[in-house]
């Protein structure tokens, strides 16, 4: 246990932030879930709209640093790349 005033701040601390990331990273995959049930029932329409509404929300993940940037890159690509295969066999 911490004994310093300042030890002691720091876990207060860190503990509104854990709070708050995972709030965040909950929300993105929230997101990402949306696009993924649309791409699993078949609509092109709701997987399109699910993406474009995921993309910017994980790419404020990318700016607050919950994720690294590649990582989300590479997540919404693989996305769209599925969401494009729908809407073409559609």
């Amino acid at each position: 246990m911490a004994h310093h005033q300042s030890a002691k701040k720091r876990i207060r601390q860190t503990e509104r932030r854990t709070a708050v990331n995972r709030a965040r990273v909950s929300r993105i995959r929230s997101f990402i879930k949306k696009v993924e049930s649309a791409i699993v029932s078949g609509d092109a329409a709701a997987a399109k709209s699910a993406l474009q509404a995921a993309e910017p929300e994980m790419m404020r993940g990318v700016k607050t640093g919950i994720l690294h940037k590649n990582t989300a890159s590479r997540k919404v690509s693989r996305l769209a790349a599925r969401v494009k295969a729908l809407s073409a066999n559609a």
